[in-house]
């Protein structure tokens, strides 16, 4: 592809490939979220690169070099000798075996972002991705074996009753998460507007209670302020949504009116959004034709390379900071990342969450299989997935700070900015 035909496909697409947090992450709207699964719905950064759901020319052909007398054994066992009794539901149909059987062999691979949903799940899962803002508004993922807070979004029930990123999910409404996979939390979690659930949250080594009670969500986009006192332009973006590139764009165009030559570009929180979305933001500071990101496939297929449109808007001789921490996710990393090798942004904050794959849809029978693809690495050849982005400046936040509702990592930005270390 061109530089002018990508400068011509800059909008982002409603079902096109995502940057939303993703599959494991599931943004807790209750039923979606343009372009994941969440918590309600959106999956955070999950980017998916085929949407509607691939099909057609599948291979079918049987792998003659597998034994699957096992296999076979064990069902014609199961037909046989299973009695149905008071602890037990009704047998399954063959259908559904089948679809138990495709679940167990997707499991295998080990990847919480490579799953299979059987025709009714695979139903709601493409509801979610249209669009219902319903929930509780917060993305969630898998993280060393425990489902995670990713972020809760700005404004929401989550971020009203205290919930936190980074916070581990060890119950939801009493009923333990060990085990559970993103997409069951997504149903447990999802619910109509007014409905409470409750959440049990590890958090500092301690569990902790939480009751959220699900609303519509307004999905946050942008929030630009200008400090005359410091001189420190800062944009806050939550999330990389449909229209956020061209927000993006008009706070550049503002911030270039106060001649202020500082930025902060807050990234905290943001647990991604449209791949689209953070490549054209990334035109904005690098020149025409320089690597954004890099779809890696080792080898499966040629890699895609997102390349800057190098649209600029950003004044010579401005120094940029970027603000991150751990619910910084997917189409947060591409741009951060790229702007951290290009040497043209400080990362100021903590280690990014690191997710760092795409996801392809692969229609089966009706069935959704959710299959990772590919990896996300940066201009420099940093794998996104492989621990995240590692800050310049090291910056915790500590209950402490919290409590006094201090922010140790913006101060730290605003040093850095005024004095240069």
């Amino acid at each position: 592809m061109t530089l002018e035909q990508e400068e011509k496909d800059t909008q982002p697409k409603p079902l096109g490939r995502f940057a939303k947090l993703g599959i494991a992450f599931a943004l807790v709207l209750a039923i979606g979220f343009a372009g994941g699964v969440s918590v309600g719905a959106a999956g955070g950064n999950t980017i998916f690169s085929n949407l509607p759901l691939l099909g057609d020319g599948l291979d079918a052909t049987p792998d003659e070099s597998v034994n699957l007398d096992p296999f076979w054994k064990a069902w014609n066992a199961l037909n046989g000798r299973f009695v149905e009794t008071h602890a037990s539901s009704t047998s399954p149909t063959a259908k559904e075996k089948l679809w138990g059987a495709i679940q167990g062999l997707t499991a295998s691979y080990g990847d919480p972002y490579t799953v299979f949903l059987p025709p009714a799940e695979a139903k709601v899962f493409q509801d979610d991705i249209k669009g219902n803002f319903e929930g509780v508004g917060m993305e969630i993922g898998i993280k060393e074996g425990l489902l995670t807070v990713i972020a809760p979004l700005k404004g929401t029930p989550a971020e009203r009753a205290g919930i936190r990123s980074g916070d581990g999910i060890l119950a939801i409404d009493g009923a333990s998460t060990e085990g559970l996979s993103t997409d069951e939390a997504v149903k447990k979690i999802r619910g109509e507007k007014g409905t409470t659930v409750i959440f049990t949250m590890l958090r500092d080594g301690e569990a902790v209670e939480i009751a959220v009670v699900r609303d519509t969500i307004a999905v946050p986009t942008i929030e630009n302020t200008y400090d005359q006192e410091t001189g420190i332009y800062t944009i806050a973006l939550y999330s990389f949504t449909a229209n956020s590139s061209q927000l993006f764009s008009k706070a550049l165009a503002e911030f270039k009116t106060t001649g202020s030559k500082n930025l902060i570009i807050d990234l905290r929180g943001n647990p991604g959004g449209y791949l689209e979305a953070a490549v054209s933001m990334a035109g904005n500071f690098l020149p025409r034709g320089a690597v954004v990101v890099t779809e890696d496939y080792k080898g499966k297929q040629e890699n895609v390379v997102h390349r800057s449109n190098g649209k600029g808007g950003v004044p010579e001789g401005t120094k940029i900071v970027v603000l991150m921490d751990q619910g910084s996710a997917s189409a947060s990393e591409i741009l951060a990342g790229a702007l951290q090798d290009a040497g043209v942004a400080t990362l100021i904050g903590t280690r990014s969450f690191g997710k760092g794959s795409v996801q392809e849809l692969v229609d089966i029978n009706g069935g959704a299989l959710k299959v990772t693809v590919a990896r996300w690495v940066t201009p420099s050849g940093r794998s996104i997935s492989e621990g995240g982005l590692t800050p310049d400046i090291k910056v915790e936040v500590v209950k402490e700070d919290i409590a006094a509702k201090k922010d140790p990592q913006k101060a730290r930005a605003v040093e850095f900015l005024r004095t240069g270390k």
